[in-house]
């Protein structure tokens, strides 16, 4: 069956990487020793030059903590290295040592006074020391450009408001933002600003103009007006933001928490009770866009500072934990998320994510655990349980993943478009565990659900092809799939696949040929190129893509049956249509 795989994340030798041959498995193997020589040479290095390539070496394999002491190493040698100066204080930053970096900061700012990401670091140096004068008067300094015309308004606005200033005079400094790509920002900090001086009738319209104009409800909006309401006695009108937000955005469990806290009688206290902790929702905004940009560096960087400024923030700490956990600093990211309190609405996913991380570093026991816990905690929640049965069916522990998603189903009752996921992948266990007619039936449904997702009808079209039943039906689902991602190798191979259950040899192997195109390192694809070769009469290339299939570790069963295909051949093809 082809569904797609992530990889595990592996060590790279980016010194080493392009000079690789395609190898053998024994080759590959040996390969893999003399890069973790180098690897290891590089790093006992005591050299300036050592250090600095074992520091670009660990950055690049995103691992900041020894990255920061290899450049740290590198500059103690070479203090006058502005580069070497540039890069410590970042990854020393990134790690969230700022009031080690600040320093460098400083030394970097000697040489390059227009250094954007040193200002930055030191205005927050200044906030966190409540030198809120010193700290405007860097920002007004800052130089136009990039995300200082972002943060410099911001960072403006509440240092003004820290030293007494009228919310007049604080609002003004936001006005730079009114632009258009800029105005939720605007609107945001706007009602956080009328928020904490205690205007909140305006604060709430400033928070639906923010809405307006971001045209959808985030998380975040969501829970700072929803807070709002709450404190106001507003309560009908919280209940109403949080379920509409629950409407747009199904699998979230924030609408959850927060109903439960009116089941508690549990009144909020203010998210932002200082104009530090407006400083800090400001390097929180930006983070969270670079984030989604997938500029992971820089968001780290503006994370941890605002984590700096507001150590405790749930907020910070679960977007600093989704960075981590993508970056693949899977034990940091879980330091981070297992840090927030219970209580946060940013537990819950915290958790669930931490799980994804232990069964991501092979403590699967561990992950399971979790989610079992978190499974009796909330009875009628099914994501703890929906992602219990993720794991055991990644791990091949199919029979407990579906004992894990019949539950969820059940904990789920009525079924709506959204769980087409759900059924999708209870169908895989279903078909997995040889259960045909009910894992049929679950991807039918999440085909009525959602009839244009490309992997359900990759996987019920293939499914039909292996089993050798409505062909024809089977090979318009996978070519519908193939039209919504064409540039997926499996969905192409599975299209390819049943051209050749038809009998359609010379239109499989122009699919399978580009399915290896897309995917050219799996053994599956190549095993299935080579039976279409034969059948066309092109035996010398198809025994090559059979012996180019051993090379990329076939599971047992296809070596063997590859290794009969080269002695032997195929047999003889039934009379098909071609």
């Amino acid at each position: 069956m082809r569904i797609n795989k992530i990889p595990n994340r592996a060590l790279t030798i980016a010194l080493l990487a392009s000079m690789l041959p395609l190898t053998s498995a024994s080759e590959e193997q040996k390969t893999q020793e003399a890069k973790n020589i180098m690897a290891n040479r590089l790093l006992e290095s005591t050299s300036t030059s050592g250090n600095y390539l074992a520091g670009r070496h660990a950055q690049t394999s995103k691992d900041i903590f020894k990255a920061a002491h290899y450049f740290s190493k590198a500059l103690e040698s070479s203090p006058d290295n502005q580069n070497l100066l540039q890069r410590t204080f970042l990854m020393m930053a990134s790690q969230g040592r700022i009031d080690e970096a600040l320093p460098l900061a400083h030394k970097v700012l000697i040489k390059n006074s227009k250094a954007p990401v040193a200002n930055l670091t030191v205005i927050a140096g200044d906030i966190q020391l409540n030198l809120f004068s010193k700290a405007l008067k860097k920002i007004q300094a800052l130089p136009i450009g990039g995300l200082n015309d972002y943060l410099a308004p911001l960072l403006s606005a509440w240092t003004s408001i820290a030293q007494g200033r009228t919310i007049q005079d604080s609002l003004a400094q936001l006005a730079p933002l009114k632009q258009e790509r800029s105005k939720p920002l605007y609107y945001l900090h706007k009602a956080l600003l009328l928020d904490f001086k205690g205007n909140h009738e305006d604060a709430v319209k400033a928070y639906l103009q923010g809405i307006k104009e971001q045209g959808t409800l985030t998380p975040r909006v969501a829970q700072l007006l929803g807070n709002l309401y709450e404190r106001r006695g507003e309560i009908n009108k919280a209940k109403n933001l949080y379920k509409k937000f629950a409407q747009d955005n199904p699998n979230s469990y924030f609408h959850h928490h927060v109903l439960k806290q009116f089941d508690d009688m549990v009144l909020p206290l203010p998210i932002i009770t200082t104009a530090k902790d407006g400083a800090a929702e400001s390097f929180l905004g930006i983070a969270t866009s670079l984030f989604q940009q997938n500029a992971n560096e820089m968001a780290l960087f503006f994370a941890r500072v605002g984590l700096y400024l507001r150590p405790n923030s749930p907020a910070i700490k679960f977007l600093l934990g989704k960075i981590l956990q993508k970056d693949g600093q899977l034990e940091n990211a879980n330091t981070i998320l297992l840090s927030i309190s219970k209580s946060s609405v940013y537990s819950w996913p915290s958790r669930l994510r931490a799980a994804e991380n232990w069964n991501s570093l092979d403590q699967t026991d561990e992950a399971i655990k979790t989610l079992k816990v978190m499974a009796n905690e909330k009875p009628k929640l099914a994501d703890a349980v929906i992602k219990l049965g993720d794991i055991l069916r990644i791990r091949e522990r199919f029979l407990e993943a579906q004992m894990a998603y019949d539950q969820a189903i059940k904990r789920v009752g009525v079924l709506k478009p959204h769980h087409w996921v759900l059924l999708y992948t209870r169908g895989i266990v279903f078909e997995r565990t040889k259960q045909w007619e009910k894992a049929e039936a679950d991807f039918l449904k999440a085909l009525e659900f959602n009839p244009n997702q490309p992997s359900v009808l990759n996987y019920l079209g293939y499914s039909w092809v292996d089993q050798g039943i409505h062909l024809d039906r089977a090979k318009e689902l996978i070519q519908k799939a193939v039209n919504l991602r064409p540039n997926d190798g499996y969905i192409v191979d599975s299209l390819g696949w049943a051209y050749f259950q038809l009998g359609e040899f010379s239109n499989s192997v122009k699919e399978m040929e580009r399915a290896i195109e897309l995917k050219p390192e799996d053994p599956v694809l190549n095993d299935h190129l080579g039976d279409a070769l034969w059948r066309v009469g092109r035996k010398i290339e198809a025994r090559y893509q059979w012996k180019r299939a051993l090379i990329f570790n076939p599971d047992d069963a296809l070596r063997i049956q590859i290794g009969k295909k080269l002695v032997k051949g195929l047999p003889d093809a039934p009379n098909k249509t071609e």
